[in-house]
């Protein structure tokens, strides 16, 4: 059984947690965007995510998706869409009902590609919308893995450029990272038994040390 909720000191007792596989940034349609969809279209469950360049000005235009992010056990794509667009081949693993893409607050990512190129999102799944039927109430994604996974992701560039000429090692690392988190946390949910929330549980201003103190894995 999961805990239901964590704190910052708890998340803060964790190891630190990454992902190590192989990250690839593509730009540009080529060899490297032919492997990339080849390599994408063998798997049944991808991590997903996007990334968008934040605007601190008040009043300023919000900018668009700069980064899609489509990670399996051991490798990343992110793929640099502000250069890139949305071609058919990427559109089409979106699309497919035949590949899970998981992610977290999943319908923003995908209106935002949209807003780039249309197309029928299927087989998406949405980890702040299944988290409750496990007894997890948090919904961030860096309180989610730290319930199900137990590992402390660093969250430091979230608010960094994201379209930069060059994107830094910290930041490949976070993107991979995101996405990667999604798919390993829905893999372990789907080999986990189902304890949900009650309506009261739902409630954050509720008392719930009965389940505070149980361990974060099933």
């Amino acid at each position: 059984m999961y805990r239901i909720s964590i704190d910052t000191e708890g998340i803060e007792q964790l190891d630190p947690g990454y992902f190590t596989g192989e990250i690839q940034i593509i730009d540009s349609e080529g060899p490297d965007f032919e492997e990339a969809v080849t390599w994408l279209k063998k798997q049944a469950v991808l991590g997903f995510d996007t990334e968008t360049r934040p605007s601190f000005s008040p009043g300023h235009h919000h900018y668009g998706t700069a980064l899609l992010q489509l990670s399996g056990p051991d490798r990343a794509y992110l793929f640099r869409v502000k250069e890139l667009g949305l071609p058919r081949k990427l559109r089409s693993i979106l699309a497919t009902p035949k590949i899970i893409k998981v992610g977290a607050a999943v319908a923003d990512d995908i209106r935002g590609l949209q807003r780039i190129e249309g197309f029928d999102a299927r087989s998406f799944v949405d980890l702040q919308k299944i988290g409750w039927e496990y007894g997890i109430r948090d919904k961030s994604v860096k309180k989610m893995t730290a319930i199900i996974l137990g590992i402390r992701i660093s969250k430091t560039q979230q608010l960094s450029n994201w379209e930069a000429d060059t994107l830094s090692e910290a930041q490949l690392r976070y993107a991979a990272t995101d996405a990667w988190v999604c798919r390993e946390m829905y893999l372990k949910l789907m080999d986990s038994e189902k304890h949900p929330l009650t309506p009261e549980e739902l409630s954050p201003n509720q008392p719930h040390n009965h389940k505070e103190n149980d361990k974060g894995n099933s």
